[in-house]
């Protein structure tokens, strides 16, 4: 399963607001601030994965 946080604002800064905030809680930026076609602006993150096995033995595990 993947997990995406996005952040969608009116403006760069309001946007690059949110993914800082979304970094305090421990993703890292997949996507930098966007302007998109319809005047909005993206950004997106992801949970910071490690290659070590899970728990169980099976697949990453999430830090």
């Amino acid at each position: 399963m993947a997990l995406r946080f996005a952040v969608q604002a009116d403006t760069e800064q309001e946007c690059a607001a949110g993914l800082e905030l979304l970094h305090t809680l421990g993703l890292v930026t997949r996507m930098e601030p966007r302007l998109l076609t319809d005047n909005r602006w993206m950004a997106r993150a992801v949970p910071c994965t490690t290659k070590a096995p899970a728990e169980d033995g099976r697949g990453p595990s999430v830090r």
